[in-house]
């Protein structure tokens, strides 16, 4: 006998907790059905991002960067080390250790609103009926007043580079158990960037291939320009305007391989390089097939997202859809709001997510982040602004953290000073860019940000100095 549910989620990644999650907090009967297991066999809740993406690279990109800093940052503190060594098994499973932790306690969040997990594949039938096939074979079927699709994504593969031992996404570059002496990375993205970072700071030799001719071509260009010197350091390979032509996984010995990539270069010359991994990170893609049987009505794009208006419906009475199955950015932070604004407007209260405001970051070393609009969007809208930047090496207190590289930009409206966009470039950026959030949200100005004080001696200077210096009016730089 099938179940009765107000609201019944396809999905436990961070769109599909946050929708079952909120829609219980408001009284609604709700069920969350996901299908992933842990390392251990068991049902791990959290999606994509907890499982194998945000939070396990930045447990990563965290101890990387520990071990990094041993040789390169804290000789000018005065610390010296002999020999540092890096085991990598208990750093992978120190990694593990939090994923569990963060999945149990989905499951505990879970069992305190009172949402029902089911755990297996669910597939939506007419009617607003999910038929869930269990891990154990079973099946059981939900009805739903209303389901919220919130399938998620996975990895791009090639055709010519199929995910194996040796070609590998991001959940086997998550997992290697030492480290390679040569890796190659296909895309210079966020997941590129992270994980390629992750392993140089280890000691693997890294050669990045990205198709594009310009470096992260979505961040403001000065921004770019400041990343990829810092890189180029690191020792970090990047070649542009490249294009992966085919790849080949030879035998090197009588235990080991090695895969040699073929690629024309930005000239259109053949080249070639061979690496011990290869890491495929060309970008990711809905996670929808088989999710939906013949006769529901709900219309999947030429990308296969689930199609969707600007609440997030899917013109289907009772039909919603969230996060990386549908349009904008495939952004855990995105699906986190997605996932509230339709429980909420499942219960009759407002809801909503700007995308004007959502922030990017990108957790290497120096970190990314913006929000808004790049100097090269308002030209190309014709978008009359002015510009404010200031550099951390004149902030007292990245100076004394030994972290002077990178700036902080304000982009302002030219006549009504209403903030356009904020873009940032240096250490722990990932927290400073809600400022720019916070104020673009509130439809602030760069005055109203120069005229909140900030605390000193501390990294938000750099924004405040920024916003000052939109009017020339910076004190601890030069107008």
């Amino acid at each position: 006998m099938a179940e009765q549910f107000d609201v019944v989620v396809i999905g436990a990644g961070p769109a599909g907790y946050h929708a079952a999650i909120r829609a219980a907090q408001l009284g609604l009967k709700t069920a969350c059905i996901d299908a992933a297991l842990g390392k251990d066999g068991k049902p791990a809740l959290g999606g994509t991002c907890l499982r194998v993406g945000c939070i396990p690279s930045k447990a990563l990109l965290d101890s990387s960067r520990q071990f990094w800093n041993m040789g390169h940052l804290f000789d000018q503190h005065g610390i010296s080390f002999e020999k540092p060594a890096m085991d990598v098994k208990k750093m992978v499973a120190r990694k593990d250790g939090i994923v569990k932790q963060f999945t149990g306690g989905i499951a505990a969040l879970f069992k305190a609103n009172k949402v029902t997990p089911y755990y297996g594949h669910g597939v939506l039938h007419p009617g607003n009926v999910v038929k869930v096939r269990q891990h154990d074979g079973s099946e059981v079927e939900l009805h739903g007043t209303n389901v919220v699709i919130a399938a998620g994504s996975d990895s791009i593969e090639l055709p010519f580079a199929k995910f194996g031992e040796h070609i590998i996404d991001n959940v086997g570059a998550l997992d290697l158990e030492q480290v390679p002496k040569r890796l190659g990375v296909i895309g210079a993205g966020v997941i590129g960037l992270e994980l390629g970072s992750v392993w140089k700071r280890l000691g693997a030799e890294v050669t990045i291939l990205e198709g594009l001719p310009n470096f992260l071509a979505a961040a403001d260009a000065e921004v770019a320009k400041v990343a990829a010197r810092e890189f180029k350091k690191q020792g970090l390979e990047i070649k542009l305007g490249c294009k992966v032509t085919g790849t080949e996984v030879k035998k090197a010995g009588s235990k080991s391989f090695e895969v040699s990539v073929a690629y024309t270069d930005d000239k259109g010359a053949a080249q070639e390089i061979v690496v011990d991994k290869l890491l495929v990170a060309v970008g990711r893609r809905a996670a929808t097939r088989g999710l939906l049987a013949e006769g529901t009505g709900v219309q999947l794009n030429e990308r296969g997202q689930v199609v969707v208006d600007e609440h997030c419906h899917t013109g289907v009475d009772g039909v919603w859809a969230v996060g990386d199955c549908v349009r904008g950015p495939m952004l855990a932070h995105k699906g986190f709001e997605e996932g509230i604004a339709v429980a909420e407007l499942i219960a009759g209260l407002p809801g909503h997510v700007n995308f004007d405001t959502i922030p990017w970051v990108i957790y290497t070393e120096p970190e990314i982040a913006w929000v808004g609009k790049t100097e090269e969007q308002l030209k190309a809208d014709g978008i009359p602004y002015k510009a404010g930047s200031f550099p951390f090496a004149a902030v007292g207190r990245a100076v004394a953290m030994a972290e002077p590289v990178g700036f902080v930009k304000v982009l302002a409206h030219a006549e009504t000073d209403t903030i356009l966009g904020m873009h940032l470039v240096g250490a722990n950026v990932s927290e400073l860019v809600h400022e720019g959030v916070l104020a673009m949200e509130f439809k602030g100005s760069a005055d109203d940000l120069a005229r909140i004080c900030h605390a000193h001696p501390s990294l938000s200077e750099a924004v405040h100095d920024a916003a000052m210096a939109v009017h020339k009016r910076a004190i601890h730089k030069a107008n």
